[in-house]
C-alpha cells in the first residue's frame, strides 16, 4: 500500500474508531500523599503534620456529613451537609495560613464517614435530583468558605442502591467540577460486598470524574502481610481499572499492613512496578501521638524521583 492511501485508511480507522475506543494509559507512580485529618477532636492542626515540599500534600477535613448538627440525635437532611470535623482548631483561615505557607498544599473535605454521633452516617436520599441539588448549594457554601479545592466520598452506609449512589455523586462530582468550585474528586471503598457495589457502580458510570482512590488498605485483617498487600492492591486496581489507586495505613496500628510490618517494603515494591501512585493515612488525629513519625517515611519515599 503506498503511502496516501495508508494515510487514507489511517483516517478512514480513526472516523470510525474514535480515540475513546483507545486504552486508558495506566496510571504511574506519583508522589501524592493524603491524609485524614480533625475526625476525633483532639486538638491536631495542620501545622502539626509535617509536610515535605517535594510532594503533593492532601489534607481531607473529617467529615462533612448530610445530618443535622444540632441535635442530640442527628437525622438525614437529604444532602444538606454540615460541618462535623474540628472546625475551631481546623478553621477557614487555618486553612488559608496552611496553603499560603506550603504550595504544595491542597486542602479537601471528606463526605460522609462511618458514624455521626452514636449511629452509622447513611447515605439516605429522598431521590436522586432533590439530594443533588441540596447537596450542590450546601457544599458550594462550605467549600467556598473554608477555601477548598476537592471532596473525597466515604460514605459507608446505604438506604439507596447503587445505581442510586452512583447518579447522586457521580452528578456532585460533575456539577462540582464544572462549576469550578472543585478541581479534584476522591472515593475511599474497601473491600466489603455492599460498599464495593455502591462504589463499583459509581465509577462504572462516572470513573472519568473520579481522580483518585483511596482504598482503606486498613480495613484488611490485622496481620495482612507484605504479599497480602501486594496482592490486594492488585485486585482493587482491577476492581477500579485505570484508576490512581493509592496505597493506605491507618495509624493505630488496628488493621491491615503496619508500617511496623512491612508497608514501606510493600510501597517500594508498587514503585519498582511503578504502581506507587501515592499513599494516604487514616489519620494525622492518631498519628499524632508517635510524632507523625511515618507521614515523614511516607513523604520521604514519595519524593525520591518518582
Amino acid at each position: 500500500m503506498d503511502s496516501s492511501k495508508l494515510l487514507i485508511a489511517l483516517f478512514v480507522f480513526q472516523v470510525f474508531f474514535p480515540c475513546h475506543m483507545s486504552i486508558q494509559a495506566a496510571p504511574e507512580n506519583s508522589d501524592l500523599f493524603r491524609e485524614y485529618i480533625g475526625a476525633e477532636f483532639n486538638n491536631v492542626k495542620f501545622t502539626d503534620v509535617p509536610i515535605d515540599s517535594n510532594v503533593e500534600f492532601h489534607f481531607i477535613l473529617s467529615f462533612a456529613i448530610d445530618y443535622d448538627s444540632t441535635s442530640g440525635s442527628p437525622s438525614p437532611t437529604n444532602g444538606k451537609f454540615n460541618v462535623f470535623w474540628d472546625s475551631d482548631n481546623l478553621s477557614p483561615s487555618q486553612v488559608s495560613s496552611i496553603k499560603s505557607t506550603h504550595s504544595n498544599v491542597k486542602v479537601a473535605l471528606s463526605l460522609g464517614g462511618d458514624s455521626v454521633g452514636d449511629s452509622y452516617a447513611y447515605f439516605d436520599p429522598s431521590s436522586v435530583d432533590s439530594w443533588v441539588s441540596n447537596a450542590v448549594s450546601s457544599l458550594t457554601d462550605i467549600i467556598q468558605e473554608y477555601h477548598l479545592d476537592g471532596i473525597d466520598i466515604d460514605y459507608e452506609h446505604f438506604n439507596a442502591d447503587p445505581d442510586t449512589f452512583a447518579e447522586c455523586i457521580g452528578k456532585l462530582v460533575k456539577t462540582l467540577k464544572n462549576n469550578g468550585v472543585i478541581s479534584f474528586a476522591s472515593i475511599a471503598p474497601f473491600d466489603d460486598d455492599d460498599v464495593q457495589s455502591h462504589y463499583k457502580a459509581l465509577w462504572q458510570s462516572y470513573g472519568d470524574l473520579i481522580d483518585y482512590v483511596n482504598f482503606q488498605f486498613y480495613a484488611y485483617d490485622q496481620g495482612t502481610t507484605v504479599s497480602q498487600f501486594i496482592n490486594y492492591f492488585n485486585t482493587q486496581s482491577s476492581n477500579y481499572n485505570g484508576g490512581k489507586v493509592l496505597a493506605s495505613f491507618i495509624s493505630d496500628g488496628s488493621g491491615g499492613l503496619t508500617p511496623e510490618n512491612g508497608f514501606f517494603t510493600a510501597c517500594s515494591r508498587l514503585k519498582s512496578e511503578n504502581k506507587l501512585h501515592g499513599i494516604f493515612v487514616w489519620s494525622a488525629d492518631d498519628s499524632k501521638r508517635n510524632g507523625f513519625r511515618y507521614e515523614k517515611q511516607s513523604q520521604a519515599l514519595l519524593a525520591i524521583s518518582h
